[in-house]
């Protein structure tokens, strides 16, 4: 199995990169700034809390993925475990995209732009996670050397993803929003779960 685990821990560092993204939202902010705009407070306290158990889905399937990076991990399941936390990210995504639509524009400058751009984002997040999850399931596993190298070109994608940014999220809760954001118990804990480090090595 020495042609897939090293790829695989790849692939689990790769993703640990990606999955940051989620939490973008979860409003890592200070805390500290004035409660006194309840309309953005009503708008965080929305977005917070569709937000929180897609954290924890992300969460979940990059840890599903990290587990699957021991030394006799088999290609099936490799490609098994991949392909539903692959699966699982696109729908977070998806759901984190319609939650922030459905909120509508938060009460700041430039509030509506922020908003689209952020649910544009995404959209491209959960698309591009959707795409990784074909490409995983059309490994083939029967072939040791071919599986690790299928692996590695998601690992490259996965890696290329992680270094997309996530500009238009960190643009929605900037100040005002963050502030809000940050407030919010749902956001508290949904930063949670990813904040811890990945054991092992």
């Amino acid at each position: 199995m020495e042609g897939t685990n090293p790829v695989n821990k790849k692939l689990a560092a790769a993703l640990s990169g990606g999955a940051v993204l989620a939490l973008a939202l979860t409003g890592c902010s200070d805390s500290s700034a004035d409660d006194k705009n309840d309309a953005l407070n009503t708008w965080a306290k929305q977005v917070c809390d569709a937000v929180q158990p897609q954290a924890k889905k992300i969460a979940a399937a990059n840890s599903a993925i990290q587990k699957q990076t021991s030394d006799n991990s088999a290609p099936a399941d490799v490609k098994q475990t991949d392909s539903q936390a692959f699966q699982d990210m696109s729908d977070a995504y998806k759901a984190i995209g319609a939650a922030v639509s459905r909120a509508g524009a938060p009460d700041v400058d430039q509030g509506k732009k922020k908003q689209q751009d952020a649910v544009k984002e995404l959209n491209d997040l959960s698309a591009s996670y959707a795409s990784l999850k074909k490409q995983v399931d059309a490994l083939e596993i029967k072939d040791q050397a071919k599986f690790a190298d299928g692996l590695k070109g998601v690992a490259t994608r996965l890696d290329q993803l992680s270094k997309t940014g996530n500009d238009a999220l960190k643009n929605l809760e900037e100040g005002d929003v963050g502030r809000a954001m940050a407030q919010q118990p749902s956001c508290k804990s949904a930063s949670a779960p990813a904040s811890a480090p990945a054991t092992g090595s």
